[in-house]
């Protein structure tokens, strides 16, 4: 397929005009404050997108934090590369899918445990950003009270980061987060081809 002809002096003005509006925007950004990010929706790439904030802080030599909920049955690249960086805390709280464990009481304490450790996080004023990864799975389900959860997050210090993971993230959350991602799905290798989950895309 060969690309359409665009008009070189065309193409300038426009982008002229793009680069005055963003200029305008960013001069306007002048707010400096910790971010509540919230990735949610049925698509793949959720936790893919907060672990990739997460190196992406670390690599501003920034301290941080993770609390994985539900997962936990299978070992992931992701905990084993984050583990051996430092400046990372990193605790794996779940048990599993929850159609596995089939066992709602051990979700519910899982998820208690895992949100106590996620409290502590949200006091540390050393930790930059901190991940909670599947969060809204929990949350989803009723194994934890949400208004805790809510006044924990506005509770943490102002310049500490948070990214929540996981679908179906409720809506009082939606609600106070800064920036809410909904992936939605296009193709699954999974669920429409029935290829198994693979090293370094899904585990």
């Amino acid at each position: 397929m060969s690309r359409s002809r665009v008009d070189p002096e065309r193409h300038a003005t426009r982008m002229a005009a793009k680069q005055r509006i963003m200029q305008e925007r960013i001069a306007r950004a002048d707010k400096e404050q910790g971010v509540l990010l919230v990735l949610t929706g049925p698509g793949k790439g959720k936790s893919s997108s907060g672990f990739g904030m997460l190196a992406r802080a670390l690599g501003h030599g920034m301290k941080v934090g993770v609390v994985q909920f539900i997962k936990g049955a299978f070992a992931t690249g992701e905990e084993a590369f984050f583990r051996a960086q430092p400046g990372v805390d990193f605790h794996v709280m779940g048990e599993g899918y929850t159609w596995d464990t089939q066992d709602r009481e051990r979700d519910v304490r899982a998820a208690e445990a895992a949100w106590e450790k996620a409290a502590v996080m949200l006091k540390d004023e050393r930790l930059d950003l901190v991940l909670f990864d599947e969060l809204n799975i929990a949350l989803r389900h009723g194994y934890l009270d949400l208004d805790r959860v809510l006044d924990d997050l506005q509770a943490r210090p102002g310049m500490q980061h948070v990214v929540v993971t996981g679908r179906h993230a409720p809506e009082a959350l939606i609600e106070l987060a800064d920036t809410v991602t909904e992936m939605k799905v296009v193709k699954h290798a999974f669920k429409d081809q029935g290829i198994k989950a693979q090293k370094g895309v899904e585990l």
